[in-house]
């Protein structure tokens, strides 16, 4: 671990802390409990704090985790405290969720509730103390110190999240992280008091800055995403407040939410927001859910940027009729059309880790809730996406809550849905504390950290080989086909990303395949592209890209058309030899231009060539027609010729791409 990690600011945490002396009779600053210690097992870290390295949530030994939680509401509400204690018993809850498999809590409170903890201001709170006794007196702050030491006796980790800038049931549907007498810099200083508290317990791993910053230019205030010091640029202020928590603290996880809208190419902040179904300027999105920012304006922590989780929220047709919802839909096309676009690049791209704060909702009413609840579902088991489902409370009303109305009974149906994405090991919950099993020491159903890694069991760290370069045939104005050898992995190739450049420009990923073959769509004409693929395995682990290929897509045009390539040695010399090339029109209608691609053989090079232009990237050799000899009848011929320097080698994968 390095320097900083270990280096916390007490001077500033003093600081901070000195308001918490108000905090009322009673309450200190709490500090971790010594767990109860699981089976011995070598390099255990001394704590549970977590960072990032790439997609990946590591601990401080490096070993990959796995976030997979639920929320529990309430504290952000007016009653400040989680709900369902009006009959629940708060330790059976908290069992409960250890015991199937919650490993981390979402706990969303407010502004204004950590400023009234922080002044020491406590108004009653709605415990039923019969079904409590353990809770009897305690006021709020109290009552969730409690069941902080709850999480550590059973396992759990916690994350805060400020839900809505005032107390309030329906605080969260204001946009921003200000509301009237609270302010961004009373947002800022919420946050800092709360990390300064709770500066030495490792029950709390990480902080959720602010739900949901959304709204849209017709209707201020609205959240927007630039490099701005606006006020109402919610990157600046997340930077803002995460450097602010960082400096007190710097192993805290920081997840950043996306917002709402964002200016499609060519629009800006300025642009007017007009029908998305008619003039769209703005890319929409759930609440929290658009992060396209990200791609070119990513946040910045600067040293702690290991610290950082982007988190986005997606939620299906029963909370809201989105457009992707009235047509079919499926895993493939809600992934293309929806989510990568909207945050899943982050993940694919190997930009930050990302945690789904809020996901799901009833299940049985209407086939498409249940359809894209379970292809969000696989979407996050197949690449270990982190996750928090939405929610444990029954009172929720658009989604309903993993527990039943009497706070105790499971509804079985949601959970069989959810327990595939968490977190599990040889048919044991895997929990984050490296000391406590999750569901406590006694716990049959779950496993600590320690035990999860104890004698290398680390899992499969082995990554895929990397797959063949791809070759390409079929090419069109506006698309192509790919196809490439597969990878080799220890224990089994499951997908493959496809990543693709536009001229010297940076790769990202546009699909992912299990298969060894892809059709590029959408692609503008006339343009060079360069394609390469990588593998995945079960276990997340990915290889390093294939060599790329590179193509020009044909200049436009329609009609059947089609062409073969014909390549043969024409005559040979010591250090090199002359070659022709038959282009052939194969399609029903003559053609307006052809295109020939092949792979240079290895230790070739072309001297000079005739009746043809011809491009070399790498080992991709494009040629493309003359103004005079594009326009084929069909069965039409024509050649090109060149000479070479090298062995006469013949390429095994030219190919040939006509538009009519």
């Amino acid at each position: 671990m390095s320097v900083k990690r270990k280096a916390l600011a007490a001077a500033a945490a003093a600081a901070l802390l000195a308001g918490a002396v108000a905090a009322g009779p009673g309450i200190a600053a709490p500090a971790r409990a010594t767990p109860t210690t699981a089976p011995a097992a070598a390099a255990v870290p001394a704590n549970d704090w977590l960072h990032t390295e790439g997609n990946k949530i590591v601990d401080e030994a490096g070993n990959e985790v796995w976030l997979t939680g639920t929320n529990w509401f309430g504290f952000n509400a007016s009653e400040r405290v989680f709900h369902g204690l009006w009959s629940g018993n708060i330790t059976q809850i908290t069992k409960s969720m250890a015991d199937r498999g919650i490993n981390i809590v979402r706990v969303p409170v407010s502004t204004q509730l950590l400023l009234e903890w922080k002044a020491g201001t406590f108004g009653p709170v709605n415990v039923n103390t019969y079904a409590n006794p353990e809770l009897a007196g305690k006021n709020g702050l109290q009552v969730f110190d409690y069941w902080l030491q709850l999480c550590e006796q059973y396992g759990l980790k916690v994350m805060l999240d400020v839900h809505s800038a005032e107390a309030d049931n329906s605080g969260h549907i204001h946009p921003m992280w200000y509301k009237g007498t609270i302010t961004t810099e009373h947002f800022y200083q919420a946050w800092e008091w709360v990390t300064a508290r709770y500066l030495t317990n490792d029950t709390i791993v990480a902080m959720d800055l602010k739900n949901e910053p959304h709204g849209t230019p017709n209707q201020p205030p609205r959240a927007k995403w630039d490099n701005s010091t606006d006020q109402d640029n919610w990157k600046h202020v997340a930077e803002t407040a995460a450097r602010r928590i960082l400096a007190i603290n710097p192993n805290l996880l920081i997840l950043v939410e996306g917002i709402e809208v964002y200016p499609r190419e060519g629009e800006s902040w300025s642009s007017p927001n007009t029908d998305p179904d008619l003039s769209p300027n703005y890319y929409y999105n759930w609440w929290g859910g658009n992060l396209r920012g990200v791609r070119t304006l990513p946040v910045n922590l600067g040293a702690h940027q290991d610290q950082l989780v982007y988190s986005p929220h997606d939620y299906g047709p029963l909370v809201f009729e989105q457009p992707w919802f009235q047509k079919e839909f499926d895993k493939t096309s809600l992934t293309n059309d929806v989510w990568r676009p909207n945050w899943f690049f982050i993940h694919e791209n190997d930009t930050a880790p990302l945690l789904i704060g809020e996901w799901g909702g009833r299940l049985g009413q209407d086939a498409r809730q249940d359809k894209w609840m379970t292809a969000l579902r696989d979407l996050i088991v197949e690449h270990g996406l982190h996750q928090a489902f939405w929610v444990l409370n029954p009172n929720s009303g658009d989604t309903g809550g993993l527990l039943l109305d009497d706070w105790k009974t499971w509804d079985e149906q949601k959970y069989a849905l959810l327990k595939p994405a968490l977190w599990q090991h040889n048919n044991k919950f895997v929990g984050l504390d490296h000391a406590v099993r999750l569901g406590g020491a006694a716990s049959t159903t779950g496993i600590s950290l320690a035990e999860r890694y104890a004698n290398g069991g680390g899992g499969d760290t082995v990554a895929p080989t990397a797959p063949g370069q791809p070759t390409v045939s079929g090419i069109t104005a506006t698309g192509a086909s790919l196809a490439w050898a597969a990878a080799s992995d220890n224990v089994g190739v499951t997908s493959y990303d496809v990543l693709r450049a536009t001229g010297t420009g940076a790769a990202t990923v546009v699909g992912t395949v299990t298969g060894t073959s892809y059709t590029a769509t959408g692609l503008t004409a006339n343009t060079s592209y360069t394609f390469s693929v990588r593998a995945r395995d079960a276990a997340g682990n990915v290889s390093a890209p294939s060599p790329g290929r590179t193509f020009t897509t044909l200049d436009g045009g329609g009609g059947d058309a089609g062409c073969t390539a014909t390549y043969r040695v024409t005559t040979s010399w010591s250090g090199g030899y002359q070659a022709e090339v038959a282009v052939k029109n194969t399609g029903t209608s003559a053609t307006r231009n052809w295109t020939v691609t092949w792979t240079s053989p290895s230790g070739t090079s072309i001297g000079s060539l005739w009746s043809g232009r011809h491009t070399v990237s790498g080992s991709t050799v494009t040629v493309r027609n003359e103004a005079w000899n594009g326009a084929l009848p069909p069965n039409g011929t024509t050649a090109f010729g060149f000479t070479a320097n090298g062995p006469d080698t013949v390429p095994g994968d030219i190919s040939c791409a006509a538009s009519s």
